[in-house]
């Protein structure tokens, strides 16, 4: 594990000290947390745009075309 040094306005370190005690958590847990779901929104992201970029209106038809042309259940309609 490694330690960072982080320099935050005022204001963001009382809320983050606000929010992580309402949480049950220390600040580095819920700074920890933070981060790792903005890396995780990120590489989603990433991840999304790669794969779009390999897909194509054809490949997009082709698979459409196997999709059955069927009314939805009940359920399923709103």
């Amino acid at each position: 594990m490694s330690a960072l040094n982080l320099r935050l306005p005022n204001s963001i370190h009382n809320k983050v000290r606000e929010v992580a005690l309402l949480e049950g958590t220390s600040i580095n847990s819920f700074i920890t947390t933070a981060l790792a779901e903005k890396l995780s929104a990120f590489l989603t992201r990433e991840y999304l745009e790669m794969r779009a970029n390999r897909s194509s209106e054809e490949k997009f038809q082709e698979a459409l075309s196997e999709v059955p042309d069927v009314e939805p259940l009940e359920y399923d309609r709103f």
